[in-house]
């Protein structure tokens, strides 16, 4: 066997390896959520959806989760959209070959990595003790968007960097200012992907349970939150606490508000995706 054949050999092995891997990964995703809807399912319904949570299986429902839900998503976008977007917008566009700037880069895509449960004791001592806000929406939204923030300045930069470095230097050379420049080319050409990695980097905070306990998101809330300081739940400890219950009655609960969590994510990342389509469609370079 020449050498020409062994490397095709290898292509053809590297090619099965990866079509086993692709193929064992789908169907342990689909075997997961083929039994998920055969348990939980049957539970789903409107009451189960406004209904109170309550020590009787039967009567207990998500309203208070979903709701808490919500407000943790919505205050965390507003938090961690501009920050991190600014933050990707300056580091790429602004900051100089320095070595704070190789400084903060490194520390940043290090950031992304950290463990989510050490930014919620990081939370817990900053935003609940320190700042005194207490087991609140907002000191959860804002540890959450500690979490998230490094994931989309590091995707904010990747979307800015995959712009043609000819647009930057027609758009100067026509006399427009470094701003103009970005605010008029740069960003509307990256923004699909700006907006997918913040999206993305949402729905995974829309699932994280870790942080949300230390900073003292609470298993049983009576009342739905209708401000920012109120105490909350969210889907992932309501399904946490019902797992950890021996009745099987409350498994099937907890099987019913994943197929809730899991529609609210697949339906951000359908969202991502279909911006990230439509705003490629408008680019015409």
């Amino acid at each position: 066997m020449n050498s020409t054949q062994r490397s095709r050999l290898k292509d053809k092995i590297f090619q099965g390896v990866g079509i086993t891997a692709t193929v064992g990964c789908v169907a342990v995703l689909v075997i997961f959520l083929a039994f998920i809807l055969y348990q939980g399912v049957d539970r789903l319904s409107w009451e189960f959806i406004t209904s109170l949570p309550s020590r009787f299986a039967g009567q207990s429902g998500i309203y208070t989760a979903w709701i808490g839900t919500v407000w943790v998503l919505v205050l965390t976008t507003l938090v961690s959209f501009p920050l991190g977007v600014g933050a990707g917008i300056y580091l790429e566009e602004y900051g100089k070959k320095s070595r704070l700037n190789k400084f903060l880069e490194i520390n940043i895509a290090n950031l992304a990595g950290v463990p989510s449960v050490i930014y919620g004791l990081l939370g817990l001592e900053v935003f609940v003790r320190l700042m005194r806000m207490g087991n609140s929406i907002l000191a959860g939204s804002l540890t959450l968007s500690l979490l998230i923030l490094p994931i989309i300045i590091v995707s904010t930069r990747e979307a800015i960097r995959a712009v043609p470095k000819t647009i930057r230097e027609a758009s100067q050379a026509l006399g427009a200012s470094k701003w103009q420049t970005i605010r008029g080319q740069i960003l509307p050409a990256s923004f699909g992907g700006i907006l997918t990695g913040v999206i993305l980097a949402i729905s995974r905070a829309v699932g994280e349970t870790a942080p949300l306990i230390v900073v003292g998101a609470l298993a049983y809330v009576p009342f739905a939150p209708r401000g920012p300081l109120d105490e909350f739940t969210v889907l992932p400890i309501q399904i946490f606490n019902w797992v950890s219950r021996p009745q099987h009655e409350f498994v099937i609960n907890a099987a019913a508000a994943i197929i809730v969590l899991l529609g609210i994510t697949f339906v951000m990342n359908g969202i991502a995706v279909w911006m990230r389509y439509r705003w490629q469609k408008k680019l015409d370079w």
